[in-house]
């Protein structure tokens, strides 16, 4: 009888505590995916990927919670962990002394890391913020009239979605990217408006990552709401 009774009262406690203990990442909840960059040691939730072998740390600066991309080499940060589903917000601005360039954000990176990985990009190139682009084959639909696909010898087969209007605001201002991914679907907002809309997306599990693509750029306010079931 005793016996039952200890057994039974580690069975409840190991209930209790696989139910009390929070999930590293809820669904729902807000993460500041720059947070963890303050804290070197505190665990992975950044990788760099770099033409020639560059560290995190000779491309990606934080201070006082702006990151500031050099530019070069040309590569990406990237989330160590994938997600499908989701809503991420971010800043991003050309550095104030500076010119406006090209970067990028990709989504559900797929495959080994190159330049440039399997994924969707919402692109951030001066002038062409809110475009789509299916990089090395992934697909994407959208409305015939701004829908456009290329066989790079380079890069692959790309798919660009042209957005519906522009809404970037002038060099050296901070610009608001909200981007929210629910299965085939994935939308782009930008400083508020909805910029561009692309169905039948891939809807894998994948990295998400900001690019370096030879311009110094700098972001901020970096936040993922996971959606994933």
């Amino acid at each position: 009888m005793l016996r039952t009774l200890h057994i039974t009262s580690l069975l409840l406690a190991a209930i209790a505590l696989g139910t009390s203990a929070p999930a590293t990442e809820p669904t729902g909840r807000e993460i500041d995916l720059l947070a963890p960059l303050q804290q070197p040691n505190a665990g992975g939730v950044w990788k760099a990927f770099h033409e020639g072998d560059a560290k995190l740390a000779d491309v990606w600066k934080l201070d006082g919670g702006v990151l500031t991309c050099k530019g070069t080499p040309k590569g990406y940060l990237y989330t160590t962990k994938s997600y499908t589903d989701f809503i991420l917000k971010l800043e991003w601005r050309w550095p104030p002394q500076g010119k406006a360039g090209n970067g990028g954000v990709l989504l559900r990176i797929a495959g080994r890391d190159k330049i440039w990985p399997k994924s969707l990009e919402a692109q951030i190139n001066a002038g062409q913020a809110g475009d789509f682009w299916g990089l090395d084959g992934y697909a994407l639909q959208g409305p015939a009239d701004r829908l456009k696909v290329v066989d790079n010898p380079q890069f692959g087969k790309l798919t660009n979605l042209r957005k519906t209007e522009t809404a970037e605001r002038p060099n050296g201002e901070w610009n608001q990217y909200e981007i929210i991914a629910r299965g085939e679907s994935v939308t782009l907002k930008i400083n508020g408006k909805v910029v561009n809309e692309a169905t039948g997306c891939a809807a894998t599990p994948g990295r998400i990552c900001l690019t370096a693509e030879g311009d110094p750029i700098q972001f901020r306010n970096v936040k993922l709401i996971p959606l994933d079931k």
